[in-house]
């Protein structure tokens, strides 16, 4: 039942994604606030940082496991990852609202919304995976550092330096 679950939120979440961004360009007025999208633009550049960084964090760091920078062996929480736990999930819902601020079209906000929601769904998932791998070594970084709260993990981030 729950790869059943995850099945149905992953093609909810690829069709909501798809939507908005094909709607985005579709729908782009390029007479709209320009304050909004340049806000946009920059929370897309944000979106990219946070996409690809940790990338190469995890491939330094994390003692892979296999071919996918993903399966690391150890918990990596330096670099972005001190920051915030979920850094490309982040990423995705920082990319939906670019696309939000850029397009400024209700059908873009809706299908971002509904992205937004779904990854939010998947950073729970992604706590628990990491609970079931890691243990009380996972709960102590998930008391350090935010969930994906960029604001709060940067805060945190310079306290504590």
């Amino acid at each position: 039942m729950q790869s059943r679950k995850w099945w149905n939120k992953g093609i909810g979440l690829t069709i909501a994604a798809i939507g908005q961004i094909v709607c985005a360009f579709l729908l782009y007025d390029p007479a709209a606030s320009a304050m909004k999208i340049n806000i946009g633009w920059g929370v897309m550049l944000v979106s990219a940082v946070f996409g690809w960084l940790p990338i190469f964090t995890f491939r330094r760091k994390g003692e892979i496991a296999d071919k996918s920078y993903v399966s690391t062996t150890v918990l990596v929480d330096s670099g972005v990852y001190q920051i915030v736990r979920h850094p490309q999930y982040l990423a995705g819902i920082l990319f939906s609202l670019s696309l939000m601020l850029l397009c400024q079209h209700w059908l873009v906000i809706a299908l971002g919304a509904i992205s937004t929601a779904l990854i939010y769904l998947d950073i729970r998932e992604a706590d628990q995976e990491g609970i079931d791998k890691f243990g009380d070594e996972y709960r102590a970084y998930m008391q350090r550092v935010p969930r994906a709260n960029i604001l709060l993990g940067i805060i945190r981030y310079f306290s504590h330096e």
